[in-house]
């Protein structure tokens, strides 16, 4: 099988690996010349994670790249997407099928990122999104995971769930492609909430945060159209672990950095995915009190009065009215 990953990150780099390593896939790597993830990967054959191993062509030049396979797998930064599409859709890709190995909610635009994909003129048909628990640094030490394949088209799904499974990641089709997207992305925020609790010595409070995050997400996922279980499934509580607990994630690290007054200089897609759940909420109705804690810590800055300010919005949660557990809104 040919493959064609767009987005050589840490991520995109790693899909490759695997797909080339583990599934013995022949793999195109595509990366924008000039950007320090593909001139890191073009000068020296290995980035922090994985090296470049036999049987990956790296590239800069996108057509080639689009032409090389006819599935394309995009690990990109997921509020870039749509400004990355508008140079894709320049070639003809009208019979590729694009996988989306990233987690996000487009902010400004409330979209989620395959509604991006079918606006950027992709069919339907042709999307899958990939997402669900794992870690790069596990998954290199040979721990195995369970992650999602989800789209519309159910012959696409389970073919891609089918022949990109191995004994390293088994894969599960989803059958709720808003509550997959929405809950793959939610879980960004909740990890920018555990790690606010870690940096300032509230762990005992994630408990709470996971039983009541996952409500959160799981009634604005209802409100969307799609189904309140998805919520509790691999691409949203099932990734809790490796969001809210791992050492690895960005995202609890972003948090503990700010409970701490600190600068985190790597990506953390909750912190922008925050601001597009808020905004969703608002649309819909739907009450979402931890996310627009996160949203305030994060966007606040200055104003909170530093890392006590930005832990004082997380415990603001406890002076909200009582009401049973589970209220329907």
């Amino acid at each position: 099988m040919k493959i064609t990953v767009l987005g050589c990150g840490r991520w995109g780099s790693f899909i490759a690996w695997y797909h080339a390593t583990v599934l013995n896939n022949e793999v195109t790597l595509y990366g924008e010349e000039g950007r320090p993830a593909y001139d890191v990967l073009k000068n020296t054959g290995r980035n922090e994670y994985v090296a470049l191993a036999d049987g990956i062509t790296l590239t800069s030049d996108l057509g080639a790249a689009l032409d090389a396979s006819e599935i394309i797998i995009i690990s990109i930064s997921s509020q870039a997407l749509r400004e990355f599409m508008a140079k894709v859709t320049k070639f003809d890709v009208s019979a590729k099928t694009f996988v989306l190995c990233m987690k996000g909610i487009e902010e400004g635009t409330g979209k989620r990122l395959s509604e991006v994909m079918t606006e950027s003129g992709i069919a339907q048909d042709n999307i899958a999104v990939w997402v669900g628990p794992g870690h790069i640094q596990s998954f290199l030490a040979g721990i195995p995971n369970c992650m999602i394949i989800d789209s519309t088209n159910q012959e696409l799904k389970e073919r891609l769930a089918s022949s990109f499974k191995s004994n390293l990641i088994r894969f599960y089709y989803g059958n709720d492609l808003i509550g997959t997207e929405v809950g793959a992305a939610a879980k960004n925020v909740l990890g920018i909430a555990a790690g606010v609790l870690d940096g300032s010595g509230y762990t005992s409070l994630k408990g709470p945060l996971m039983a009541r995050g996952a409500f959160e997400v799981a009634s604005l996922i209802r409100a969307m159209g799609g189904s309140f279980n998805s919520a509790y499934g691999l691409a949203h509580l099932g990734d809790y672990e490796t969001t809210l607990f791992s050492p690895y994630s960005h995202n609890k690290a972003y948090g503990e950095s700010l409970a701490r007054g600190e600068k985190f200089e790597k990506l953390a897609e909750g912190v922008m995915t925050s601001k597009a759940m808020k905004e969703l909420g608002e649309k819909y109705g739907v009450e979402l009190p931890i996310t627009e804690a996160v949203y305030e810590a994060c966007f606040s800055g200055d104003e909170l009065g530093g890392p006590e300010g930005c832990m004082s919005v997380i415990l603001r949660l406890f002076e909200r009215q009582t009401k049973s557990e589970f209220y329907k809104k």
